[in-house]
């Protein structure tokens, strides 16, 4: 088999289509080399940063569940499975077991499950008809096919469950809480502390950041605001004179009463709090909402090839409309994970997996959801007792034309996340 059309089969078949006998082996060497760099490279990310290397760790669990998620509805379906190896490119390891071929292979890059007979590129030995993905009854190519997607989807709900039972959601409280004063200010000079709750001002309720912020900014310099602030579980009342915001220049004819006023506090409305699981699965499933429509979007802005030739020639341009790698987002969930702690990188998982499991579904080989429109379409075209099969083999230049816009954004990415990180 030319190297050519192996590579294009196992694009149209989602796996290798070629078994190894259980006596053959990769070399030793090669094993033992690659599996030093990998495992150099794991140490040296969780030296950097072990936050980043706790997602990595994520990422590479999530991958393994989605390929559980094929295997495990093939054996329901009763499809024969040949193949289970996480990574591709080279075996560095493998074993059979009751058929199958369990092992690792030298590219970290993702997983497969080898289903016999996927499509017409993918010829089933003699046999093997009744055990085929391609003559299993509709509904189980379905629940085969898309299972990947749906345990994203499972993992991400657990996730989201966990964070929000045990580590609590991050939303607004009601509680203005202070996280800074700055010296020599009118905050500072009168008595204000940090964690302190400033309740009200001025007799005014005062419930979210922003409100006190554009309540001051409506008083002019020189104003004198009466603050009620609660430390400790007691209240107290303080006032201050607001202080000029910024500096004018020397000479400005400007009236400090038309200026707005300064308190000298930097505050935050947002925090974490723990609530019922039954409360969780409430927010969860909102949230979860939310990140889906969020992900179609993000998909449509990345997937814009204009966006993407802005990136690389505009060193301003949008960040939110430019591709990123695992690279680029280890390096986010490090500084996330460093400022935020565990829920929050965890939260950045579960973002990943939503994002990871819609995108596989999209209609197009190599991914899975372009199994599904073939398993759809050849349910449609049969009829009256006559099974239509497609010609896969006519979809390889869209499948072509696929993998090159992956392979366009990756690098893109890849690019972007070493020479401008966000």
């Amino acid at each position: 088999m030319t190297l050519y059309k192996s590579f294009r089969d196992e694009m149209m078949a989602g796996g290798s289509t070629e078994d190894r006998p259980e006596e053959s082996s990769s070399p030793r060497s090669t094993a033992v080399v690659s599996g030093i760099v990998i495992l150099a490279l794991l140490v040296w990310l969780g030296l950097s940063n072990p936050w980043s290397l706790l997602l990595v760790f994520g990422l590479l669990v999530s991958v393994f569940l989605h390929e559980v998620g094929h295997f495990v509805t093939a054996g329901w379906a009763g499809m024969k499975r040949t193949q289970f190896f996480m990574g591709f490119g080279p075996r560095l390891w493998s074993t059979h077991r009751n058929g199958v071929e369990y092992g690792v292979r030298a590219l970290p890059l993702g997983a497969f499950v080898r289903i016999v007979g996927m499509n017409n590129l993918d010829p089933v030995d003699d046999g093997d008809e009744d055990v085929a993905y391609v003559n299993k009854p509709y509904r189980w190519r379905m629940l085969v096919i898309t299972a990947g997607s749906l345990m994203h989807g499972i993992i991400a709900v657990v996730l989201l469950l966990g964070v929000y039972t045990i580590g609590g959601r991050f939303q607004e409280t009601g509680d203005v809480r202070v996280t800074g004063v700055s010296a020599e200010s009118p905050a500072l000079a009168s008595g204000i502390a940090l964690d302190d709750v400033i309740r009200r001002i001025d007799g005014l309720d005062i419930t979210t950041t922003q409100g006190m912020r554009e309540y001051v900014r409506s008083r002019s310099a020189g104003d004198t605001i009466v603050l009620e602030v609660e430390r400790d579980g007691e209240v107290f009342s303080t006032s201050l004179v607001l202080a000029d915001v910024g500096n004018p220049e020397a000479g400005s004819t400007v009236d400090q009463a038309a200026r707005p006023g300064f308190m000298g506090v930097a505050s935050d409305d947002f925090a974490r709090e723990s609530m019922p699981i039954w409360e969780s699965a409430r927010y969860v499933g909102g949230d979860l909402a939310r990140s889906v429509w969020a992900t179609f979007e993000g998909i449509a802005t990345v997937a814009n090839p204009f966006n993407q030739i802005e990136q690389l020639t505009n060193e301003d341009a949008d960040p939110t409309t430019r591709p990123t790698t695992v690279v680029g987002i280890t390096m986010i969930a490090g500084d996330i994970g460093e400022e935020y702690g565990l829920w929050a990188v965890l939260e950045i998982l579960a973002s990943i997996n939503i994002f990871v499991g819609i995108f596989n579904l999209f209609p197009m080989l190599p991914f899975d959801g372009g199994h599904a429109a073939i398993a759809t379409y050849e349910k449609i075209r049969s009829r009256g007792g006559r099974i239509y099969r497609a010609n896969v083999e006519k979809l390889w230049p869209v499948t072509v034309a696929v993998l090159g816009m992956l392979l366009f954004l990756t690098f893109t990415g890849l690019y972007l996340d070493i020479t401008r990180p966000f």
